[in-house]
C-alpha cells in the first residue's frame, strides 16, 4: 500500500507542476550554427551554447553543429562556454518562423577559477570563489579520463582533504576530515538530488551507479559539515553528481573496453528531441565484468590473511584470520579448508530510461528510473568481510526545475531479483561465520525548494523541505523479527539567507530542522562572512554543525559473529558433575571448599555469539570552524587553502561488550567463583590425605584451565538475553570527544594553454577528550596525518589528452569494527593517455597503480596491485 501511496504522490507532484506551468504564447524561431578553434578552425564538440534569460541551452555535436528551437523572436544574447576556452557572448536577431545562424569561433584558455560556478554549497548557483564553503568542482575531462575503471571516486581522489580508501575493486569508501571508516557514510552523495546511500548501512554501493562516469557532467565536492542545508549525514561533507539533460548530449555514445583482471566493460547511450525541441530523451545502458583482488581466507591454520599481506607488511604483524565461507565459485580442501577452484567474476549492469519537457518558460520536467544489478562483489564491514551474491538496486525520480522553484520525488530500492515476503533469495554471505543474509529495503523521498534574490539582487534566501519514508526488511536475517520488516519517517525544513552589505562582503546564515523516528529532533545552523576584495580573490570565515544518525545495523543488528559454541555447556555440565562426585565421595571437603550443589550457569546445548544492535543509540554530532581561500594569484596560478577545527562528539563505537543495558553482563563468578572454589577443595583434599594423583584431585588442574580459558575468551561480552538465555554478546553505545584540526592547500598552474600542472597537500591531526573514550573503543581516524599529490594534465590541438598523477600518502593506524592494524604508506602513480582519431572516434588507455605497488588501503581489505584497461569510444 504504502508503494502505491508513493507512486501517486509522484505522479501528482509532477502533474501539479506542468499543469501549474502556464504557457507562454509567443512567436519562436531557431538558430543555428558552428563551434570552431579560432586558432586553426577546428569544430568543437560538447560545447555549451544558451540563450541568456530564457532557460535554452544545447551542445554541439561531433561535427560542431548545433540548434536551438522555440527561441523567442527578437534580440537575443548566446553565451558560448566550455572548458579549456574563453567564454564567448554573441547577438543575434531571431526571426518568427525563420531559422538564424550564428557561428562562433572560441579562443583557446583554460578557464580560471573565479570563473567556475558551482551550486552544491548553497543550493543556489555562484561563482566558485564567493561560495560559504571548500567545495572543488571536478573537471569533466577527468571523469571521462577514468571511465575505463567504472570506480567513480577516483575522479576525486586527488581533491585536498579528500580520502578515498579501496578494498577489492568496487568497495571505496570516501571521507573528508577524519575518522573515516569500513562503509563509511559520513559523505552525502547525490545524483540530481537522489541520495544514492543503501538504506541498512547509509554507505555507498558504487558499482551499482547507473551511469558512465564520462556521463556524470557536473560533479561537485564538498568538504565540511554541511548539515544546515543537507540533513543527517552530511557530517563531513557532500558529493553531488549532476548528469546532464538529453538536449545537451544529442546523439549516440558507445564505448568498450578490456584490460587486466579479465576486465571487460561497454557502455552505450543514445539522446534525441522531438516535438521542435518541446520533448528530449534519454537511453542508456552498460555491463561491466572483471576478475577481484579480494581473496579467500579459509584455510585451517588461518593464515591466509597473512600470506595475502606478505607483499604489503612484515607478515609476523599481521594477526591470525579465519572465515568459514569461500569466495563465490570455490570450494574447500577437505584437509586444509584451503580454497580451490576459480572466483566467480564481478558483474554489474545498469539500465535507464529519462524523460524531459522543456516549458517555453524555460522550466524542465523530468521523469526517469532504471536499475542496475551486482554480484559477487565483497565489502569489508564491522563484522568482517560480507559478500554480494546478488543484488538489484531499482530507481525512479521525477522533478520540476524552474527558474526559482524546484519540486523533485525519487524512490530508490534494493533487493534481490524474486525477493518474495513468504520465500526470499538470499543474497548476502558474511564469510566469517558462513551466515547467509537478505535485505529488501525501499526509500521514498519527496522535496520542495524555492530561492528568489530580492534587494536589488543584494539578498537572496534559499527555502525548502522535504519527507522521506525509509522501508527495511532483512527477512530476519540481520535484524531481531521484533524490529525487522519496518517503516520510519523523516522530516526537515531548511533556509539559507545571505546579504551583501558591500560589494566585497557577503554575509551567510542557514538552519536546518531534522526530526524523524529514530532520532531526536536536531538544529544544524550555519553562518558565514565571505569577503572578494577583487572579483578574482575571496577569503571566509565560517560556522557549521551537523549530525549523522546511527544507521538500522546499529540500531538492530542481529547477526551471528561466529558459529554456536558447544564449550560453555560442555565445561558447565563437567564442572557439575565434578562437583557432584566430589559431595558424594567426599562430602566433608565439599563443605569446607563451599562446593555448590548447582552453577546455574544455564548454558545452551550451543552458546551463539551476536552482534546486536542498540535502539538507544544517539546521533553522532560536529561543530566546525573554518577559514579558507580561494583565488586566481595570477591569470595562470590559482590557489585554495582552507583551514579548519572541528569538535566531535557522541562517536558510534566498534562492537563492544557490557555496554548496552538491555543484554546485560554476566559474570561466571555468579554463584560461584569456579577457580577459589577449585584451590580450595585442592587443598581440603590434600588434607584429607588423598594425593594429587587421586580421582578426584587430577581434574583439578585441567578443569581450572578449561575455566579460565573460557572466562579469557568471554572476556566482558558474556550477556543474558531478554529470553533469559546466556549468550556472547557485543554492541554499540556512544561514547568518545575529538578536536580535529586540518589543513588543505590545492594549486594548479596553466604551463601552457594546453599543459596543467595541479598539486594538493592534507594536514590531519586530533586529540581525543580525556575520560571520555569508552574501555575498549579504538577512537582512531584511520586517517593519515600528511597525504598530498601531484598532476600533469595535456589536452591539444592534435585531438590527444593525456595525464599523470602521483599520489604519497602517510602511514596510518586503522581500527574499524573487527579489524584493527597499520596501514603503510604507499606511492600510487595513475596514468590516461587518449587520442581523438577525428569527430566521431576516440582512443584511450588508463592504468591505475602504474608500478604495481602491492599496498592495502584499509586493514582488513584486499592488497590493490596495477590495472590496465584500453578502449574505445565512438560518437554519433
Amino acid at each position: 500500500m504504502l508503494r502505491h501511496r508513493s507512486a501517486v504522490l509522484i505522479a501528482l507532484v509532477i502533474a501539479s507542476c506542468v499543469l501549474g506551468t502556464r504557457a507562454v504564447a509567443q512567436e519562436t524561431g531557431t538558430i543555428q550554427g558552428t563551434i570552431t578553434r579560432a586558432d586553426g578552425g577546428a569544430k568543437l564538440s560538447g560545447v555549451a551554447v544558451r540563450v541568456q534569460g530564457t532557460g535554452l541551452e544545447t551542445v554541439t555535436g561531433t561535427d560542431g553543429s548545433y540548434t536551438l528551437t522555440r527561441v523567442p523572436a527578437g534580440e537575443q544574447t548566446l553565451l558560448v562556454r566550455w572548458v579549456g576556452f574563453v567564454p564567448r557572448e554573441a547577438k543575434v536577431t531571431v526571426q518568427a518562423g525563420a531559422p538564424v545562424r550564428a557561428d562562433v569561433a572560441l579562443e583557446a584558455r583554460p578557464i580560471m577559477l573565479s570563473e567556475i560556478v558551482v551550486s552544491t554549497a548553497s543550493r543556489a548557483p555562484e561563482r566558485i570563489v564567493e561560495a560559504p564553503a571548500a567545495v572543488t568542482q571536478i573537471d569533466t575531462r577527468l571523469a571521462q579520463s577514468v571511465s575505463l575503471t567504472g570506480q567513480a571516486p577516483l575522479v576525486i581522489a586527488n581533491v585536498p582533504g579528500v580520502d578515498v580508501v579501496q578494498s577489492g575493486v568496487n568497495d571505496i569508501n570516501v571521507n573528508t576530515r577524519g575518522f573515516n571508516s569500513s562503509l563509511n557514510r559520513r559523505v552525502l552523495v547525490l545524483q540530481d538530488g537522489r541520495d544514492l546511500a543503501v538504506a541498512f548501512l547509509g554507505s555507498q554501493e558504487w558499482n551499482a551507479l547507473s551511469t558512465s562516469l564520462d556521463d556524470m557532467g557536473r560533479i561537485e565536492m564538498v568538504r565540511g559539515p554541511g548539515s544546515a542545508l543537507y540533513g543527517a549525514n552530511a557530517f563531513s561533507g557532500v558529493l553531488s553528481i549532476t548528469t546532464p539533460a538529453p538536449r545537451e548530449i544529442v546523439g549516440t555514445k558507445m564505448s568498450i573496453g578490456a584490460g587486466e583482471l579479465s576486465t571487460f566493460r561497454g557502455d552505450a547511450r543514445h539522446a534525441g528531441i522531438l516535438a521542435d525541441g518541446r520533448f528530449g530523451y534519454k537511453l542508456s545502458g552498460g555491463y561491466n565484468r572483471s576478475d577481484t583482488w579480494s581473496r579467500s581466507r579459509t584455510a585451517i591454520d588461518s593464515l591466509d590473511m597473512r600470506r595475502e599481506y606478505t607483499p604489503a607488511v612484515d607478515p609476523t604483524t599481521v594477526p591470525r584470520n579465519f572465515e568459514r565461507s569461500p569466495l563465490n565459485g570455490q570450494t574447500l580442501d577437505p584437509t586444509t579448508r584451503a580454497a580451490i577452484g576459480d572466483r566467480k567474476d564481478l558483474v554489474n549492469a545498469y539500465g535507464t530510461a529519462r524523460f524531459d519537457y522543456y516549458a517555453n518558460n524555460g522550466s524542465i520536467g523530468t521523469i526517469e528510473g532504471g536499475g542496475s544489478q551486482v554480484q559477487n562483489e565483497i565489502f569489508v564491514t564491522g563484522i568482517g568481510r560480507v559478500q554480494i551474491l546478488k543484488a538489484f538496486r531499482p530507481w525512479v525520480r521525477t522533478n520540476w526545475a524552474a527558474n526559482n522553484f524546484n519540486v523533485m520525488a525519487w524512490y530508490s530500492g534494493r533487493r534481490a531479483p524474486d525477493s518474495t515476503a513468504t520465500s526470499p533469495t538470499v543474497n548476502h554471505r558474511v564469510l566469517s561465520s558462513g551466515a547467509r543474509l537478505a535485505d529488501v529495503s525501499d526509500i521514498y523521498h519527496v522535496e520542495g525548494q524555492y530561492n528568489r534574490g530580492f534587494a536589488a539582487d543584494r539578498a537572496r534566501v534559499v527555502v525548502g523541505a522535504s519527507f522521506r519514508n525509509y522501508h527495511e526488511d532483512t527477512k530476519g536475517t540481520l535484524m531481531d523479527p521484533a524490529n525487522d520488516n519496518r517503516n520510519d519517517k523523516y522530516y526537515s525544513g531548511y533556509g539559507q539567507l545571505e546579504y551583501r552589505p558591500t560589494r566585497q562582503l557577503r554575509l551567510v546564515g542557514a538552519a536546518r530542522f531534522d526530526d524523524g523516528d529514530l532520532f531526536k529532533p536536531q538544529f544544524s545552523p550555519k553562518a558565514g562572512l565571505v569577503y572578494a576584495p577583487t572579483d578574482r580573490h575571496s577569503v571566509r570565515l565560517t560556522f557549521n554543525r551537523a549530525f549523522q544518525t546511527p544507521n538500522y545495523s546499529e540500531f538492530f543488528l542481529r547477526a551471528a559473529v561466529a558459529a554456536p559454541n558447544p564449550g560453555p555447556r560442555t565445561l558447565e555440565v563437567g564442572l557439575e558433575n565434578y562437583f557432584t562426585a566430589v559431595r558424594a565421595s567426599a562430602p566433608a571437603a565439599a563443605t569446607a571448599a563451599n562446593v555448590p550443589a548447582s552453577l546455574a550457569w544455564d548454558f545452551p546445548a550451543a552458546t551463539q555469539a551476536l552482534a546486536l544492535g542498540n535502539k538507544n543509540l544517539d546521533v553522532e554530532k560536529v561543530t566546525g570552524f573554518e577559514f579558507g581561500y580561494k583565488g586566481d594569484v595570477s591569470t595562470r596560478l590559482f590557489v585554495t587553502a582552507d583551514f579548519y577545527y572541528n569538535r566531535i562528539n557522541n562517536f558510534v563505537t566498534d562492537l563492544l561488550g557490557a555496554v548496552n543495558p538491555d543484554y546485560p553482563q554476566y559474570s561466571l563468578t555468579s554463584p560461584t567463583d569456579v577457580p577459589t572454589t577449585l584451590t580450595n577443595l585442592d587443598a581440603a583434599l590434600a588434607a584429607a590425605g588423598l594425593p594429587p594423583t587421586h580421582p578426584l584431585r587430577a581434574p583439578i588442574p585441567v578443569l581450572r584451565a578449561n575455566y579460565l580459558g573460557l572466562a579469557a575468551a568471554f572476556g566482558n561480552r558474556l550477556a543474558t538475553l531478554p529470553t533469559g538465555e546466556r549468550a556472547v554478546v557485543v554492541s554499540y553505545t556512544n561514547a568518545g570527544k575529538v578536536n580535529e584540526r586540518g589543513v588543505e592547500v590545492g594549486l594548479g598552474v596553466l604551463l601552457t594553454n594546453e599543459l596543467k600542472a595541479d598539486g594538493s597537500y592534507t594536514f590531519f591531526d586530533f586529540s581525543v577528550v580525556a575520560g571520555s573514550q569508552q574501555v575498549g573503543d579504538s577512537l582512531l581516524p584511520n586517517t593519515p596525518k600528511h597525504k598530498g599529490s601531484l598532476g600533469l594534465s595535456y589536452n591539444g590541438r592534435q585531438g590527444v589528452d593525456a595525464s599523470i598523477s602521483v599520489k604519497v600518502v602517510d602511514q596510518l593506524n586503522w581500527a574499524a569494527g573487527v579489524f584493527s592494524g597499520s596501514i603503510p604508506s604507499s606511492q600510487t602513480v595513475n596514468v590516461s593517455l587518449g587520442y581523438r582519431l577525428n569527430n566521431y572516434v576516440r582512443v584511450n588507455l588508463v592504468a591505475t597503480n602504474v608500478f604495481d605497488q602491492q599496498r592495502y588501503q584499509l586493514y582488513g581489505g584486499s592488497v590493490i596491485g596495477r590495472r590496465v584497461l584500453g578502449g574505445i569510444t565512438a560518437t554519433f
